[in-house]
């Protein structure tokens, strides 16, 4: 596959990205043309290929995604610059202009928790994310330090609320931050869809001495062959019920 031939001020924006993993992938790009899974994971590392293509959109550089034959035969996902002319590049370059305290203000207000899951974290373990995608609405260079705008996420709700917001009609058409902040991926405690799907979420987390009570549902709904969820479901509208 050719490269394609680029302008000379988006190759000096993308370059002047210095965060480690947006400047491989944007790196690769340059001087490959595109980039495929099997290289993020296996080349460079990274398990979780979408976030690291992400990392570079929260930079305001436009990313396609396309298809490829794997070194199994089989199609795989790979990734190459889109139209430059779509490009939003933040003054600040994005994610790495996240600052300390900017995240001890998170974890002054709301503890230091993943605000999806609501289970407790080592500080260095949590990720701080806009609450609108980047992509949506950008950074307002005036109010970057707003901790209201931010949220901190555990890897893994950061890499599920990815998932769901990149495949959102509103992050690939809309662009409109008014549907995002009626979503549950901005603000858990009050929302009133699921990237755009109405649908509702209850994540229950057991400690200490509840895991015993999860052991005893899960128990239970093996006995009965049910699905957890289903079965947790059906018992919270028995309780309404009565």
């Amino acid at each position: 596959m050719n490269k394609p031939k680029l302008p000379k001020e988006f190759v000096a924006k993308c370059k002047a990205v210095t965060a480690k993993r947006p400047k491989t992938v944007i790196d690769h790009l340059l001087g490959y043309g595109f980039i495929t899974t099997e290289e993020l994971k296996n080349k460079y590392g990274y398990n979780h290929p979408p976030r690291a293509v992400r990392d570079v959109k929260e930079n305001g550089i436009p990313i396609e995604m396309f298809r490829v034959e794997g070194s199994d035969g089989r199609k795989i996902a790979a990734y190459r610059f889109g139209d430059p002319k779509k490009a939003r590049f933040s003054k600040l370059n994005g994610r790495t202009a996240f600052s300390k305290d900017l995240k001890a203000r998170l974890v002054e207000t709301s503890g230091a928790r993943c605000a999806i899951y609501l289970e407790e974290f080592q500080e260095r373990d949590l990720q701080i994310d806009h609450r609108i995608p980047f992509e949506v609405v950008g950074d307002d260079a005036d109010n970057m330090n707003n901790p209201d705008d931010y949220m901190l996420l555990s890897g893994s709700a950061n890499r599920a609320k990815s998932w769901s917001c990149e495949h959102c009609a509103n992050w690939l058409d809309l662009k409109d931050k008014r549907v995002c902040k009626k979503c549950y991926w901005a603000y858990p405690d009050s929302y009133e869809h699921v990237a755009m799907r109405q649908t509702r979420r209850a994540d229950i987390l057991w400690l200490g001495a509840e895991v015993s009570v999860y052991d005893k549902l899960r128990e239970r709904t093996m006995e009965l062959q049910q699905h957890l969820p289903a079965y947790i479901k059906a018992l919270i509208e028995k309780h309404l019920e009565e």
